[in-house]
């Protein structure tokens, strides 16, 4: 009878002092209820998908002796649990209740009497089941979700039977005493096979992912950092939110700062992203060399008329031409450090710390380092989560970015002083150009990775000052396998 343990996973699976946390959720009432309304399809999917258990045992019937029964092959054929409630229980977990429950299943069935061996089929109505349990949630020192059953009440207040072949027309003249007997059984075994049930989650929630990929340099762990916090409308849980470099080391570089969610209802979900995590992500893609890139001539297209040696920046540059005149040059573009980015109420802040190295290739292919520029800009930006039609897909993010201060200056050179002033004012423009093709790519917007096969229904940004909270409704969608 474990097929019971699928009652109380019409609780939502998304959960919601302790160690600081990168992102924190929370999950509204309203959210719990979506989880009551998806998990009635995920339990008839579980249904159809793992078999019930055999039933079978002996009973003393009047006029029939001894009677062996067996019931095999018992399969679902309706669930009805209209009259469902599923709550939030402050301190303790969630709560789940089930009144006037009907389940209709059909099986086969074999009786051995006095009168020999008998099969055919079987109608089996379950009638006034009802059903209290509380789950309770923690974490494993994993990040992992822990689930149990703290506690059960189960009852079924009516059993219908209905034989069919065979000496059928014989046997439901005595159907009472066995629907008697049959429910005894099952009113015994209920709470049992729920827990047993519940427990058997456990090798599940052991294996469950608590860290995505986000692409091949970069992985977010989302882990819990502390125990779910439930409130009488609402859970809290802190995540990780931490981003790492994938194939390195994982080491924190920085440290994140408690903060709170601001009171947003209306909405399933809250989430909270701090500029820990922000930042963590910046460091992951920065140690992973992403924000470096190299430049050669060659990689100039053939139809512009400027090539990358001294002769053409020398223009710009005279002391680059006089040291080496006629000579191709090969330039190092890239961050210093990673990009620092703070939350405020009128957007996300970004500084940038860039380097542009160039160097002259030399006859016999090394490298003469000629100077290095060091280039800091200040930008902001406005994002913007939408919707997506399938659960491809988390969502789509928007926005607009803008370039606030640029500056650059000397970090050393070989050659002499480089004027900066016009290169400064030069790359400036450059700048402005590579904004205007990225606002454009950010106008079409970013798909967003799947998670779990949840996508976001009207999702909104609202930035404060060190967070950024995204309120939004959810989507699930069942996957294939189910």
């Amino acid at each position: 009878m474990s097929w019971l343990l699928a009652l109380p996973l019409l609780a939502s699976w998304v959960l919601v002092g302790g160690v600081p946390a990168g992102l924190k959720a929370q999950v509204s009432q309203k959210g719990l209820e979506y989880g009551r309304q998806f998990g009635l399809k995920m339990v008839m999917s579980m249904l159809k998908k793992n078999p019930i258990p055999d039933i079978q045992g002996s009973h003393d019937v009047p006029l029939l002796g001894d009677v062996q029964y067996s019931v095999t092959r018992i399969q679902i054929d309706d669930l009805q649990l209209s009259d469902s409630a599923i709550t939030f229980s402050k301190g303790l977990g969630v709560n789940l209740t089930i009144a006037n429950g009907v389940v209709l299943l059909s099986a086969n069935w074999k009786l051995r009497t006095l009168f020999g061996p008998d099969g055919g089929t079987v109608d089996i109505q379950v009638h006034q089941l009802s059903l209290s349990t509380l789950l309770g949630f923690g974490k494993e020192v994993s990040g992992r979700p822990r689930v149990w059953a703290a506690r059960c009440r189960a009852t079924i207040g009516d059993i219908l039977l209905k034989f069919h072949g065979g000496n059928s027309w014989f046997y439901n003249r005595f159907t009472s005493v066995m629907e008697m007997l049959l429910q005894s059984q099952l009113n015994k075994q209920l709470c049992f096979e729920l827990k047993k049930g519940v427990d058997d989650i456990a090798p599940v929630l052991h294996a469950m992912n608590v860290s995505i990929r986000i692409d091949p340099f970069a992985e977010l762990d989302y882990s819990m950092v502390n125990r779910p916090v439930f409130g009488e409308d609402r859970c809290h849980m802190d995540l990780k939110g931490e981003f790492f470099t994938v194939g390195q080391p994982r080491t924190t570089v920085f440290t994140p700062s408690p903060f709170v969610l601001p009171q947003q209802p209306g909405s399933m979900l809250l989430l909270g992203i701090s500029e820990f995590c922000a930042n963590s992500a910046a460091a992951a893609y920065f140690f992973a060399g992403v924000l470096r890139r190299n430049y050669t001539d060659e990689m100039i297209p053939k139809g512009i008329p400027f090539h990358l040696n001294t002769d053409n920046v020398g223009m710009l540059i005279p002391g680059l031409e006089k040291a080496f005149p006629g000579m191709p040059l090969q330039i190092f573009v890239g961050a210093r450090k990673p990009p620092a980015l703070s939350f405020h109420p009128d957007g996300v802040h970004v500084m940038v710390f860039g380097s542009i190295e160039v160097c002259v290739v030399l006859p016999d292919g090394s490298l003469a380092p000629a100077f290095l520029l060091n280039i800091d800009g200040n930008f902001t930006g406005q994002f913007f989560l939408g919707p997506v039609s399938s659960g491809s897909s988390l969502g789509r993010l928007s926005g607009l970015v803008h370039l606030q201060n640029f500056q650059v200056y000397q970090g050393w050179s070989n050659i002499g002083d480089v004027k900066v002033e016009f290169l400064e004012n030069a790359l400036k423009v450059g700048v402005q150009l590579g904004l205007l093709a990225v606002n454009q790519h950010l106008k079409k917007g970013i798909l967003l990775p799947n998670v779990h096969n949840i996508s976001l229904v009207n999702p909104q940004i609202t930035m404060y000052q060190g967070l950024l909270l995204v309120a939004t409704d959810l989507r699930y969608e069942l996957p294939a396998a189910l």
